[in-house]
């Protein structure tokens, strides 16, 4: 019993537990019911209040825009009608501006009217004044017409009369003329035919000249090219054979007086002597001046090589000073002419020693750059003249510029070795332009006083050859503005007036400064001296007349005449 009550009781509390259960559950789902219906609620009523308030939105919006339109409406009206009445007034005015300007139009009508009626009047008056006078003028012009036309017909008689006269004349003096014309060209003609004949004679003459000349300097060519080879060898015994006799003459000076420098000038002129001193001082003696005198004179001087516009300014000279001094003495015409030939040399009397004096030896070296065509002696010219300026205590370098040909660097470099002086060099065929740089850059920190620069030998017609000693001079001007200080040109006193043509080339291409005359102790020209001093009045620096170092002399001009007027047996001085 006890355990059906149990049971029972239990089953009771399970009841009660399951119905309070479902309860529970059903006031969750009401209250779940009613959160939902009051959820949706509130959805709806926002919904409703956003609905609402995009209906008033529209509204309000529709209203703007209606105020908007309506406003656009009124404005443009507005316009419109404040346009119509601008429009109006506009027309208005253009209206007024028409009837006054047709006014004033009328006005002015009416004044042209009137003035023109006036005019018309008074051109009137005008017209009949003007007939008048014209009738009265016309009657006077017919009048002076009839008196122009007699005065003229008078005047032509007299024109005509005067020009036959004229005519006439004319006639004459154009026949006077003519037969002095013809007088004139026939005489013109004669003077060309002989000038021809005198041009191709000299023509023909040059021409000869110049195969020979040419045939010459191939031959000197051909022989300086077969030379070469054995230059280096020759040079050496040279310098062994010039040391041999210096030392044999300074043994036989010992016992016997040496000779004056102006006598050794005297003898080595000797052959320039024979045509130039006493050559010439012969023609004089016991001459009187006449034109045979004076033919002579000029083929002496010719001969001399003293040249033809030279000679004929010496002729020219002669023959001024004879007329006016009425000179009957040939002997005294000698001493006019030695004063003139010693004033051509005084021009060029120019010692290098007073340009070196003046030389700031704070610039560096003094540069002396040598030029000249094969074979004149120029090598031997700088080994000499270094020498010299050794002797008298500067500090000389050699440049051997001169990479054309095989033998110059050794032969440049002998006279070196020799005399103990720095020579700067290069292989053969090397840039003379760059050996002469470098020799300049090596004077300078060296602290040397003189460079003399060795150059190529060149032919004066050979353009190329020229304009590399143009780029030469350029190139030491890099270093030195002032470098060079001295363009020497060393010529050949034995080539005569070939010399002229070479130092007038060489002046124009690279600007001379000084000239050396070599070998004037071997020629019978030395004349050229005298030709090219009056041509180019370039100083001439140092002659050449023997073998030994002082036989390379400064040139004293006076000195020079003395010596080649002086007779032979003079007495030394």
């Amino acid at each position: 019993m006890s355990k059906l009550f149990g049971w029972f009781s239990k089953n009771k509390k399970a009841e009660k537990q399951k119905a309070q259960a479902e309860e529970e559950a059903r006031l969750q789902a009401e209250a779940e019911a009613k959160a939902q219906a009051e959820e949706e609620a509130r959805a709806k009523a926002e919904a409703e209040a956003q609905a609402k308030a995009q209906a008033e939105e529209e509204a309000r919006a529709k209203a703007e825009a209606e105020a908007q339109a309506k406003a656009q409406a009124e404005e443009e009206a507005r316009a419109k009608a404040e346009a119509e009445a601008q429009a109006k007034a506009q027309a208005e005015e253009a209206r007024a501006k028409a009837e006054a300007e047709a006014q004033a139009k009328a006005q002015a009508e009416e004044a042209r009217a009137k003035a023109e009626a006036e005019a018309q009047a008074k051109a009137k008056t005008e017209e009949e004044a003007r007939a008048k006078a014209e009738a009265e003028a016309q009657a006077k012009a017919k009048a002076e017409e009839e008196a122009r036309a007699k005065a003229e017909a008078e005047a032509q008689a007299k024109a005509k009369a005067e020009e036959e006269a004229r005519a006439k004349a004319e006639a004459e003096a154009q026949a006077k003329a003519q037969a002095e014309e013809e007088a004139r060209a026939k005489a013109e003609a004669e003077a060309q035919a002989k000038a021809q004949a005198e041009e191709e004679a000299r023509a023909k003459a040059e021409a000869e000249a110049q195969a020979k000349a040419q045939a010459e300097e191939e031959a000197r060519a051909k022989a300086e090219a077969e030379a070469q080879a054995k230059a280096k060898a020759e040079e050496e015994a040279r310098v062994k054979a010039e040391a041999e006799a210096q030392a044999k003459a300074k043994a036989e000076e010992k016992p016997k007086e040496k000779k004056s420098l102006f006598a050794r000038l005297k003898e080595s002129l000797s052959r320039t002597k024979e045509n130039l001193g006493s050559g010439i001082v012969s023609l004089f003696k016991g001459k009187t001046i006449d034109d045979e005198l004076y033919e002579d004179l000029e083929t002496q001087l010719l001969v001399a090589d003293v040249g033809m516009d030279t000679t004929q300014k010496i002729i020219d000279h002669l023959t001024d000073s004879a007329s006016r001094k009425d000179l009957k003495d040939a002997e005294a015409l000698l001493d006019i002419m030695k004063q003139q030939m010693s004033g051509m040399l005084s021009q060029v009397n120019q010692p290098l020693s007073e340009v070196m004096q003046a030389h700031d030896s704070s610039e560096g070296p003094f540069v002396i750059l040598m030029v000249g065509v094969n074979g004149v002696g120029k090598t031997t010219t700088i080994g000499k003249l270094a020498k010299q300026f050794q002797q008298e205590g500067k500090k000389v370098m050699l440049a051997a510029g001169d990479t054309f040909r095989a033998a110059a660097v050794e032969q440049l470099q002998v006279w070196g070795e020799r005399n103990d002086i720095p020579v700067i060099a290069q292989h053969t065929g090397a840039d003379s332009a760059s050996v002469l740089y470098d020799a300049l850059e090596a004077a300078k920190s060296r602290g040397t006083d003189i460079l003399i620069a060795d150059t190529a030998g060149r032919l004066q017609n050979k353009n190329n050859l020229m304009e590399e000693l143009k780029k030469v001079v350029r190139v030491m001007k890099k270093i030195n503005p002032n470098a060079p200080h001295e363009v020497m040109l060393t010529l050949d006193a034995g080539t005569g007036q070939n010399a002229i043509s070479q130092a007038k080339l060489f002046n124009e291409a690279v600007g001379l400064t000084g000239i050396t005359l070599t070998k004037l102790d071997g020629t019978a020209k030395g004349g050229v001296i005298f030709s090219i001093a009056d041509k180019f009045k370039i100083p001439i620096r140092y002659i050449g007349v023997g073998e030994s170092i002082d036989d390379l002399r400064q040139f004293d001009g006076q000195e020079f005449i003395d010596a080649l007027f002086s007779e032979m047996d003079t007495p030394e001085s």
